[in-house]
């Protein structure tokens, strides 16, 4: 078998042949002596699938010029397709002793105490066809592969928490109940936790620490070593029930945290060729994590677009989100370009032009903040829509700026030559509350964390309901989940592409943390005793009203005379109206289509538009949101919208 690396930074490289067991593994290495354009690479007899790895690098060790050759300390493979094992002693995986900047090189092996590769049969390609659903018709569910069927009843026991738990029939039954086109996973790659978690005897549970970006993440698999095996069989049952699978990638960092941090694979093959160093050999960090891949080095593009590659032909997948993805526009951590290079490499790939390509647009810092900023390959998570919904329902905010969120974002989309499904809406995401813990929580309680809540956004434009935390009232119960359906309604009958936090319908909290991202546990995990519930059967009838009617997901911007957007006394909205913090009511006129949106806390007379008649399609304010009666109501009437309501009318 043919084995690889590049480092450009190496005197020599050795491939370990790791044999035995995991407390008292055996290595044979075999020197790499054939180098060309920077990778290392040679032939060694007798390799099958199965078999443990790793490399040692032998070359200087100069921190503060960023290279760190260690050879005491073996390392992942990159372009390893599985990985297995974690780091039991952080010690033996830090390349360094008493200081990462001054001390010298750590001689403690680290075998046995970290991840190794493991060799694969040869790729497969990925089984068609695929679901291949339209931009204009895709609805996202954002899910944790773990967390979603953790807790399922219907799951056998042995399947839940894995790839085969999010395969399961009941799995994918109450996702397409729900409208659902695509999952959106939570990372899936090989995770290491970072040095922070292990000195806290924490997990990273998200995922967003990547160590190898062409391995599966084992610990989805139900048995060892199955995961690709078992990962293609997830991705082939929503395939056959037209759901699409849209990975979320961690192309911006790795899990080696900063200078401090291990020496897992990256930094001790070549740190200069992966990773952007300031001048003194630090790392720069623009992602919060202690580490930044450097978007502009020719290794980093070449493992980013192979990797997603890999992830559509073998294992079919059918987009990807990028985390973080300002970073992917910022070589060596300088300011953002929508042309950089590996942006670029993505968005001009004869494989990856043909998925879908989802940018998470900001970073851990203020110039990140890219929001409309991508090319026209890109669409993007809109935080400026999940900001303006959130404080339009609780009585902050514009008219006019949510306005702008409800027709599809034009302001931001259109001038690039993008369409409104470039625009993924949102209100709730992993990164913050649940849509339950959104309107029972004022400010955030992530103790648990062990971070003395310090961790997690305090912008969280949340509201209590003047209760923080659940109540045993059932007004404010009935208010909450009435302001919840009607934020679900908003989203899901918005123009531009929706996107549901998975487990939102089912009414799950986290009990006020909006950061838990260590928590493997009840915290995160989806409780599905509400699946057969009204939540759950609101959300299905909104996503059908959407699916049923183009109007409600065009693809293209609205003309001027294509929306008329409603006063409440009855009249056009116009000049100041949308400026004004005081006017909480808001129609909206498309098509066949009025949305009728009041978010004051008392109830308000608003007169209909002219024409109709109007038929009630959706009321906020019944749980399942069937309204009363169908009876249609006549252009020019005056109706009463209770607090904090959402109608849907319908020209029959």
């Amino acid at each position: 078998m043919r084995f690889a690396v590049a480092s450009t930074s190496a005197d020599a490289v050795e491939v370990c042949l790791v044999d035995g067991l995991e407390g008292a593994p055996s290595e044979k290495r075999v020197a790499l002596t054939e180098r060309t354009f920077g990778v290392w690479h040679g032939y060694v007899e007798g390799v099958g699938p199965g078999q443990r790895y790793g490399y040692r690098v032998h070359g200087p060790y100069r921190p503060w010029d960023g290279v760190r050759a260690n050879p005491a300390k073996i390392l992942v493979d990159p372009y390893a397709r599985r990985i297995t094992g974690h780091v039991t002693d952080l010690r033996a995986a830090r390349g360094w002793v008493d200081d990462p900047m001054t001390g010298p090189p750590s001689a403690v092996d680290s075998l046995g105490r970290v991840p190794l590769s493991v060799v694969t049969a040869p790729d497969e390609a990925a089984p068609g066809p695929r679901p291949d659903v339209p931009w204009s018709e895709t609805v996202i569910a954002e899910l944790h592969v773990r967390g979603y069927t953790k807790l399922h009843p219907d799951v056998p026991p042995e399947h839940r928490g894995t790839y085969l738990g999010l395969a399961h029939p009941a799995v994918i039954e109450h996702l397409c109940r729900l409208g659902v086109t695509a999952v959106e996973l939570m990372p899936v790659t090989a995770i290491a936790d970072e040095p922070p978690l292990l000195e806290r005897g924490r997990a990273n549970y998200w995922g967003y620490a990547t160590l190898g970006f062409l391995a599966p993440h084992a610990g989805y698999a139900s048995r060892a070593g199955a995961e690709i095996e078992e990962f293609r069989t997830m991705v082939a049952a929503l395939h056959a029930a037209g759901i699409e699978v849209i990975l979320d990638l961690v192309p911006n960092h790795t899990a080696e945290g900063g200078v401090g941090g291990t020496t897992l694979c990256y930094r001790g093959l070549d740190a200069p060729a992966y990773y952007a160093l300031r001048s003194d050999g630090q790392d720069a960090d623009i992602t919060g994590t202690g580490n930044t891949l450097d978007a502009g080095s020719p290794t980093v593009i070449r493992l980013v677009c192979d990797a997603m590659r890999y992830w559509v032909t073998v294992m079919g997948v059918d987009g990807f989100r990028i985390d973080l993805a300002s970073v992917l526009g910022r070589p060596r951590s300088g300011p953002f370009d929508p042309h950089a290079p590996l942006l670029t490499a993505i968005a001009v790939d004869p494989v990856l032009t043909g998925v879908k390509l989802i940018a998470e647009p900001w970073d851990a810092t203020g110039e990140g903040y890219q929001v409309g900023g991508f090319g026209v390959a890109w669409s993007e998570w809109n935080g400026r829509y999940r900001d303006a919904v959130r404080d339009f329902w609780r009585g902050h905010g514009s008219i006019g700026e949510v306005a702008s969120r409800l027709s599809g974002s034009s302001d931001l989309y259109r001038i690039s030559g993008r369409r409104p499904w470039a625009s993924i809406n949102f209100v709730t995401a992993h990164d913050g509350f649940t849509l339950r813990d959104l309107v029972s929580y004022g400010r955030k309680h992530n103790e648990r964390n062990g971070e003395d809540n310090r961790d997690g956004t305090d912008d969280n434009r949340s509201q209590n309901f003047g209760e923080e935390g659940e109540t045993t009232s059932p007004v404010r119960a009935a208010r909450r989940l009435a302001t919840a359906r009607a934020m679900l309604g908003t989203l899901l009958l918005s123009t531009g592409t929706p996107m549901l936090l998975g487990g939102d319908e089912l009414w799950r909290t986290q009990r006020g943390n909006n950061n838990a991202y260590c928590l493997d546990d009840e915290t995160s995990w989806v409780d599905w005793s509400m699946a057969g519930g009204a939540l759950a059967a609101f959300t299905a009838r909104v996503a059908e009203i959407r699916r049923s009617s183009p109007a409600l997901h065009r693809d293209r911007f609205y003309r001027d005379g294509e929306v008329l957007w409603w006063h409440p006394s009855g009249r056009r909205l116009g000049g100041s109206d949308w400026h004004d913090t005081q006017l909480h009511t808001l129609g909206l006129l498309r098509g066949e289509w009025l949305l009728l949106l009041h978010a004051g806390t008392e109830a308000v007379a608003a007169t209909l538009p002219a024409g109709g008649p109007y038929a009630p399609e959706l009321d906020s304010t019944r749980a399942d949101g069937v309204p009363t009666t169908s009876r249609p109501l006549l252009g020019g009437a005056t109706i009463t919208l209770p607090p904090r309501s959402l109608l849907l009318l319908r020209v029959p």
